[in-house]
């Protein structure tokens, strides 16, 4: 049985922190931007073009259902279908491979078969501008009204992205086992609890399965 963990989260919300700590406490694999290198590679574009074709630059609508990825491209829009259709290549072989971590990409849609647990990560609009304050490039200087400004953008383009993959509403509770709100508190604080609540999911899981 794979043991496979996704995360969604909102920009700088520190669900890519989680996502790390996790993976390290598991003592299983993380992909994170390692997954946007590679499907560069296999699809034949620059790093950059992909990441925002999978942030904001997106102009189809390529739809998954269950197990199938139905890509419906419209007119030049070729390289758009090749990126998708590369993450969902690269996403399955990653699950094949060996447990791991996946942050983001619409794992948790894409790998359904897998049965992950699937984890949203959020925080509240002051915790997560002084999350994206600390983690700042030196010389960067953002004013607050800027960088939630960005946080919106980002956030749009993910729920934006999701929709491509699933009818559910990116966020909402009912696609997730596990929503997190580290709004005020230490992410490194949250592993313990996360990665308790996350064996119990999966020994139930292997449980009901030994009974099939």
């Amino acid at each position: 049985m794979r043991r496979i963990v996704t995360i969604s989260r909102e920009f700088g919300s520190g669900g890519r922190e989680l996502g790390k700590r996790l993976a390290d406490r598991m003592g299983i694999a993380y992909y994170d931007n390692e997954i946007v290198t590679a499907i560069a590679r296999k699809s034949g574009f620059a790093q950059s073009y992909v990441q925002g074709v999978m942030e904001k630059r997106i102009q189809s609508y390529p739809i998954h259902y269950g197990r199938t990825l139905s890509l419906y491209a419209l007119p030049n829009n070729e390289n758009q279908t090749s990126i998708f259709a590369a993450q969902h290549e690269i996403l399955h072989e990653l699950a094949e491979k060996e447990d791991c971590v996946i942050v983001g990409r619409c794992a948790d849609v894409i790998l359904e078969e897998f049965k992950p647990f699937n984890v949203f990560v959020y925080a509240d609009m002051m915790s997560k501008v002084q999350r994206c304050r600390l983690r700042a490039p030196e010389g960067e200087h953002f004013s607050d009204k800027e960088l939630e400004k960005k946080i919106r953008q980002v956030d749009s383009g993910r729920a934006k992205y999701r929709r491509l993959f699933s009818p559910v509403k990116w966020g909402s509770r009912e696609a997730y086992h596990l929503c997190v709100n580290t709004s005020g508190i230490p992410v490194k604080n949250l592993v313990e609890a996360v990665y308790d609540y996350v064996q119990i999911w999966f020994e139930h899981r292997s449980e009901k399965e030994v009974k099939k």
